[in-house]
């Protein structure tokens, strides 16, 4: 049952609101993420992201110069005790399109795995040929994703620190098996607003069995590292984000990027020069924080959510 909100809340939500529906219109936009007589596949979790996904895609197909389609999916893969009444019980409300598809990946992904081993590698994989075989079925344009930037920063930091690559999550990308476009629109927003709205929102939140006994997970133990340089170093996600919009290849060392063996004396200056031998300069980040103060976080007890049984 949902609570009243008060008037603060009420305020904090539309402020919250407005953030990640501009955040989101302009990822949209400068991805060309969704066009006209698309049909959108929104990949329904029952988490924080993927309701927030749902609800401002919602909002913006209201007011949107194009015209577009929305289907919610959920992948019901047969965990123990999951609520399969919630999601359908939320959509219908909603008014919203859905499909439920049932596949029990649980199973699968226990008999396959030792005890204590990750799940999410192979649960990944599962749950992708799901999805793209259903928005086959369902005729969709685009996939809909709801990583946010935090998730972005996360996957750059792995590969660096595990992979050897400097990768991370693309906004939009051709799926895996080569048929779909798929994509993020909540690239550009921080993690703590979509927990903030969600708490405000009073999402009908559903855990993962699977990925919450593993609390120890590199990307967990990332992100952790992340939120404490967010608290301790104010703007250094936002750095963080920036760079990787705006690579500099002359000035790394990828031979398949840049062609660093024609470079001669006459090449002229490039992208700068070189800086090695320069004592290292770095202005503190300005944190222009127009979409909400900080003083907001600062009176916020620490998110939580009520796992729906």
């Amino acid at each position: 049952m949902t609570q009243q909100l008060s008037e603060k809340e009420q305020f904090d939500l539309k402020k919250l609101n407005k953030v990640l529906r501009r955040q989101t219109g302009q990822a949209i936009a400068d991805y060309n993420m969704i066009e006209d007589g698309d049909k959108i596949m929104v990949c329904l979790s029952g988490g924080k992201d993927s309701y927030t996904l749902l609800e401002i895609l919602s909002q913006l197909k209201k007011v949107a110069p194009i015209n577009f389609d929305i289907i919610a999916v959920n992948l019901d893969q047969k965990q123990p005790g999951f609520p399969e009444h919630i999601l359908p019980e939320y959509l219908d409300q909603l008014g919203v399109d859905y499909k439920i598809v049932e596949q029990d990946t649980y199973s699968i992904v226990k008999e396959k795995l030792e005890p204590g081993k990750t799940t999410c590698s192979l649960c990944s994989r599962l749950r992708r040929g799901i999805l793209y075989k259903t928005a086959k079925e369902l005729g969709a344009t685009k996939i809909a994703l709801g990583h946010h930037r935090d998730d972005m920063l996360a996957t750059m930091m792995l590969n660096l620190f595990f992979a050897g690559k400097m990768k991370s999550m693309p906004a939009k990308l051709v799926s895996d098996n080569g048929e779909h476009v798929v994509i993020r629109p909540l690239a550009y927003c921080k993690e703590k607003d979509i927990e903030a709205f969600a708490k405000l929102q009073q999402f009908p939140i559903i855990p993962c069995n699977l990925c919450g006994s593993q609390p120890n997970l590199q990307r967990q133990l990332t992100k952790d590292m992340l939120n404490e340089w967010d608290v301790k170093y104010p703007g250094r996600l936002e750095t963080m984000f920036t760079a990787i919009q705006n690579v500099v290849p002359s000035h790394l060392a990828d031979t398949s990027l840049y062609d660093f063996k024609s470079i001669t004396k006459d090449s002229g200056i490039i992208d700068g020069g070189d800086l090695a031998f320069d004592k290292e300069s770095f202005a503190q980040p300005a944190v222009i924080d127009e979409d909400l103060n900080n003083d907001f976080y600062k009176q916020q007890s620490a998110v939580q959510f009520t796992e729906v049984n």
